[in-house]
């Protein structure tokens, strides 16, 4: 039984590529309740954002683990439009798996060095596991000490103090483009948190017209009251485009919702006026031909790249100091999941040898009808603690191994030893459908 994370991110592959990996809640939720069709997967949590989708499961023995977490991320997204291969994927297990998921939920691997929506991201993407129940022990534990150490590092550092994000970004980039942005009228395509913190930043850096546009007209008057703005009919949106300096696009759409048809129709109306597209959705909102027409700039999320890298200088410093921190925890971490991986044969030895004492116990009393009730509690009490001083040395010692990492031998030896094999004890696929029907 292993621990890993199989998946993508903005280090390991570029938009275009991270956008076909992209999952909505219900489609997660989906993958994760026929879970039980993939056996050797265990445990299971998704975390999907605009910037990564990472697998995190514990895998039972099988010869190839990658593989069989790739299996599950094409069923994820729909096997007839995956096409994705290991050059874009990173595969972590064990130690490492742990120290990952701790930088992500740090926000140490983010794009954004200390942004604070992927702690967020990784708590929800942990409790819609839990609610599909494909969590235990292990995940349950992984992502509880992981939020945790996230939480940690933003009391006990500042690397969120100054004010980043990829909203912040996109702002800086419009205000590197126009320069003065008080005479720039701005559009923002969504009305989800990522729009609400743009909309926010282009206010406070001097914008005084902004249009907003939904799908759900309410909450682009909602978002709109809030700065002043005006809401825009979605299905309109592209008449506002021409008299709009910059759109910035933020939708959950799984499509294109701007054309490169309908962009070359409004350029001409435009009087010469150059129009600035900044895409920060994922999947991408702007269908990418945009950049050929002629006074149109077209950006991505990962044109912000140099942005953030010159804008995050000062949070280096502080992520220095978190790195220490969420080394720390996931030190702690491996530490129990070293202890935590041999109880099961602690467990069974345990089992074996009440079982044992029970029924010698029982033929013994069988031979013995005289004895009293102070007589038969004497006897108990007597063969639980011969019990437990026969099995104190073989458990000290496997503690022992295991703090030197050396326990897998203790485990084999027990298991040879006291012969747990030959217990009865249920197989892996009975020990799975009854997990399966405890969650249920």
């Amino acid at each position: 039984m292993i621990l890993a994370v199989l998946g993508l991110n903005h280090k390991t592959a570029p938009v275009d590529v991270r956008e076909c990996l992209v999952c909505s809640e219900d489609t997660v939720k989906l993958a994760l309740r026929r879970l039980e069709e993939h056996e050797a997967i265990l445990e299971c949590v998704v975390v999907s954002t605009c910037n990564r989708t990472e697998a995190y499961a514990v895998v039972d023995d099988v010869e190839d683990p990658p593989a069989v977490l790739l299996e599950f991320l094409k069923r994820l997204v729909g096997p007839e439009g995956f096409s994705i291969t290991y050059d874009y994927l990173f595969y972590h297990v064990g130690d490492e798996c742990i120290r990952h998921l701790f930088r992500v939920a740090g926000s140490i691997d983010s794009l954004v060095i200390g942004e604070g929506q992927i702690l967020s991201q990784v708590k929800k993407a942990y409790l819609v596991a839990k609610d599909c129940g494909t969590t235990s022990t292990v995940l349950n534990t992984l992502f509880h000490r992981a939020i945790a150490a996230g939480k940690k590092i933003r009391t006990e550092t500042r690397i969120a103090y100054s004010t980043l994000s990829i909203s912040y970004a996109a702002v800086e980039l419009a205000k590197k483009l126009l320069g003065d942005l008080s005479t720039a009228s701005v559009m923002i395509l969504g009305a989800g948190e990522m729009s609400e913190l743009t909309a926010r930043h282009l206010v406070a850096n001097g914008v005084k017209t902004v249009f907003v546009s939904n799908r759900n007209h309410n909450r682009a008057e909602e978002l709109a009251h809030k700065f002043q703005g005006e809401a825009v009919p979605f299905e309109k949106f592209m008449k506002w485009a021409a008299q709009t300096d910059i759109i910035i696009a933020s939708t959950g759409a799984p499509h294109y919702i701007v054309r490169a048809l309908d962009v070359a129709h409004i350029m001409p109306q435009r009087g010469g006026r150059p129009l600035i597209f900044i895409d920060i959705a994922v999947p991408r909102d702007v269908e990418p031909e945009v950049s050929a027409i002629a006074g149109v700039s077209l950006y991505n999320i990962d044109s912000l790249n140099a942005v953030v890298d010159f804008n995050q200088r000062d949070r280096l410093k502080e992520a220095r100091k978190a790195e220490k921190i969420l080394e720390a925890e996931a030190k702690e971490l491996i530490d129990r999941f070293r202890y935590l991986s041999y109880q099961p044969v602690l467990s069974q030895m345990k089992d074996k040898a009440e079982l044992i004492r029970e029924r010698e116990i029982k033929r013994a009393l069988v031979k013995l009808p005289g004895l009293s009730a102070d007589d038969r509690r004497i006897m108990e009490n007597m063969s639980r603690m011969l019990v437990r001083k026969l099995l104190r040395d073989p458990v000290i010692c496997t503690n022992e191994a295991a703090a030197r990492g050396e326990e897998e031998a203790c485990v084999q030896a027990l298991t040879r030893l006291f012969k747990l094999n030959e217990l009865g004890a249920p197989t892996h696929c009975e020990v799975k459908k009854n997990r399966r029907h405890v969650r249920k």
